[in-house]
């Protein structure tokens, strides 16, 4: 039975995978650059600059995907300004029936405005907590935590691990390294990760994006990654056996085997050049062999997306059920940055009984 768009955007869904700096609202953009002098706009007209924004990321490169984001950094340097933008982050996810999301981004990017680290964070977390609030008087209650993200071309990582340590009873639920993944390997990052697991935080990687196998396995096995940003590429170890089932190499077995959660960015992908469609998206295959996936936004921005519809394109261009999104979305719960009793109460309280009363109302 198809799903109808109205029960894909009220079905309760858990977000691991969202960049703050990627999830502005272009009329945000445009007022923020005008308020705080940033002139660099490529047009000033809301509508046509979110249009810029997602043909600009349509590369097929990483590289240049990463470029737009120049102009989000540049509207986000001031306490002001990143509260607001968490806050509207906060309430945008909740209106598409998101109840738990992860909202990940660079503290070290957000400095040119004379901010401490410290102080990036207090207004990221406090913009949240309003979003918070906002929308649980609106009806559409959500919790939002924070992930805190080193760029892996710079040399920051062990200081934004231990912000991350230091706000993890604040709001903050852990660390994560992104940028270009060719040449900055996750390793160059070892004592980073290290420190991380002496103090028995929780982390991410991006790997297996842009970059292959080789990636995701010096995520997995030296840094210990307990979840993997996008991992698409992980694929390329599974081939078609002799009689014509999937056949897992040692790798791609080790990741389904250990539950090592992988977050999934179909619209990203294609645009990145990590998957050619939605509907030959690895995702799928992947869902069927039964690794964790989860589906996310990554950048809702760039990609002019957002959870309903990625789980929309999913059911449209890959044939998923309602089935299929209450499993990625529990999934996403098993696996969120949060203390287990707190994601079980969500995925029994919330997640199931939320899917339970749409299937039986189509």
């Amino acid at each position: 039975m198809a799903i109808s768009s109205d029960i894909v955007r009220r079905v309760p869904k858990a977000l691991l995978h969202d960049h703050l700096d990627g999830g502005l609202r272009p009329s945000t953009v445009v007022e923020l650059a005008e308020s705080g002098g940033y002139a660099g706009l490529p047009t000033t007209d809301p509508e046509a600059l979110g249009t810029w924004f997602r043909d600009a990321a349509d590369s097929g490169s990483l590289e240049r995907y990463l470029e737009t984001f120049a102009h989000t950094v540049a509207v986000m340097q001031t306490e002001e300004q990143l509260t607001r933008v968490a806050r509207e982050c906060a309430l945008d996810l909740a209106a598409d029936g998101v109840v738990y999301a992860e909202s990940r981004f660079a503290p070290e990017l957000h400095l040119a405005g004379g901010l401490p680290l410290d102080r990036v964070v207090d207004a990221v977390l406090a913009g949240f907590r309003e979003g918070e609030q906002e929308a649980a008087a609106a009806g559409t209650p959500i919790r939002v935590r924070a992930l805190l993200t080193a760029m892996r071309h710079a040399a920051n990582s062990r200081e934004i691990a231990e912000l991350a340590v230091t706000y993890r009873d604040r709001g903050v639920g852990g660390f994560d390294i992104a940028g270009a993944e060719a040449g900055f390997p996750p390793t160059r990052h070892l004592d980073a990760f290290e420190y991380l697991r002496r103090e028995n935080a929780h982390f991410t990687i991006h790997a297996g994006e842009a970059f292959g196998l080789p990636s995701i396995w010096e995520a997995i096995q030296w840094c210990g990654a307990d979840r993997l940003g996008h991992g698409v590429r992980i694929v390329d170890d599974v081939e078609q056996g002799g009689d014509g089932r999937p056949l897992l190499g040692r790798l791609a077995a080790y990741v389904r085997d250990r539950r090592i959660p992988l977050e999934m960015c179909p619209s990203s992908n294609i645009q990145t050049g990590a998957a050619e469609s939605v509907a030959g998206h690895p995702i799928t295959l992947l869902k069927d062999l039964r690794f964790r996936v989860t589906v996310n936004t990554d950048n809702r921005l760039m990609s002019g997306t957002s959870m309903s519809r990625e789980m929309q394109l999913l059911v449209d261009e890959a044939g998923w059920t309602l089935e299929d999104l209450r499993w990625v979305t529990t999934n996403a719960m098993k696996s969120a940055f949060l203390p287990f009793d707190e994601r079980l109460d969500l995925i029994e309280s919330v997640v199931k009984p939320g899917y339970a009363a749409l299937g039986s109302a189509r």
